[in-house]
């Protein structure tokens, strides 16, 4: 959309990095406005904005996030449609949404300048959500676009393989992902695991992705900081800053490139693919060793694993 280089047009995809405040629904909205007008202002033609952005993530329980949950056609929505249209720019967001039957989402949406064009609500809640949310059965959303075929997800859907995979068998070119990643400690040195998920998924797709994250201390959260936006072979073109603060991270795509799904010569990761042995990927998972052996090693050893293996909610 931005800029032409030879026969490929560059897109220019942002992720706003926010710091938003849990309850603070108008001060979210101003705050991810803003964060528009500077992307756009910056030459972004897509903006991707955190996961939950006017309500804030660390709610107490199903009450609070019901007061703060709106409609797809409430104020949120409608102020980034409006600023979708004067500055002809594309925005995917997320939101707390309260779906035209009373129930509580944590959605994302797609808006252009001719309206939504998606709404979409994650499929697979982590974590506490459950008691806050229901969680959607609906595919990601693929849409075409003036800047190309966009797919939307959000946060922790991207640990799933197989759905992010559905979305790019449909054609996404670039896949959008608003986040709210809760800081957890790792090992000196090391990359954040959410980015490094984001990569392998970019890569075994080859496709885009831009993920945002969020930034500002919620209730004794703090973040992962990891906005990241990554090429189709995997490689970070912006990001992540990795630090609990605000950023614009902007980087030019040629969002085409993710349709040649060729690794040199003999290889192409979607023609290559063998669906008919895939069947075991939809049978329930077995059952857990401590359930089928109830010596006391692995009693013990079930125990520990459970301790070692505890992530902060996201």
């Amino acid at each position: 959309m931005s800029d032409r280089t030879g026969d490929a047009t560059e897109t220019v995809v942002a992720c706003a990095q926010l710091a938003l405040s849990v309850g603070d629904i108008e001060g979210n909205r101003r705050t991810a406005l803003a964060a528009i007008e500077r992307a756009a202002a910056a030459g972004a033609d897509v903006i991707v904005l955190p996961e939950l952005t006017n309500s804030g993530y660390v709610m107490r329980d199903a009450a609070e996030a019901a007061d703060y949950a709106e409609p797809v056609d409430g104020p949120t929505v409608t102020g980034w449609y409006e600023a979708a249209r004067r500055l002809g720019v594309i925005v995917v967001g997320g939101l707390a949404e309260r779906d035209a039957d009373g129930a509580i989402r944590n959605s994302a949406v797609l808006v252009d300048a001719s309206g939504v064009r998606a709404c979409y609500r994650k499929a697979h809640l982590w974590g506490r959500e459950g008691e806050l949310f229901v969680s959607g059965d609906a595919l990601p959303p693929v849409v075409q676009t003036d800047a190309g075929r966009i797919g939307v997800l959000v946060c922790y859907d991207v640990e799933f393989p197989e759905w992010v995979r559905t979305a790019t068998l449909r054609g996404a070119d670039l896949l959008c992902v608003p986040v709210n990643w809760p800081y957890a400690p790792r090992p000196a040195g090391e990359r954040p695991a959410e980015d490094v998920r984001v990569q392998a998924n970019a890569a075994v797709n080859r496709v885009f992705v831009a993920a945002c994250d969020r930034a500002g201390p919620e209730r004794g959260t703090s973040w992962v900081g990891g906005s990241i936006i990554v090429d189709p072979d995997g490689f970070p073109l912006a990001g992540p800053p990795a630090e609990d603060a605000e950023h614009l991270l902007l980087a030019r795509c040629r969002l085409t490139e993710a349709r040649d799904k060729r690794i040199g010569a003999h290889n192409d990761v979607f023609a290559d693919r063998r669906p008919e042995l895939y069947g075991p990927v939809l049978e329930p998972p077995p059952l857990p060793a401590s359930n089928v052996n109830s010596n006391s090693d692995s009693d013990s050893n079930s125990n520990s694993n459970e301790h070692t293996t505890e992530r902060t909610e996201r």
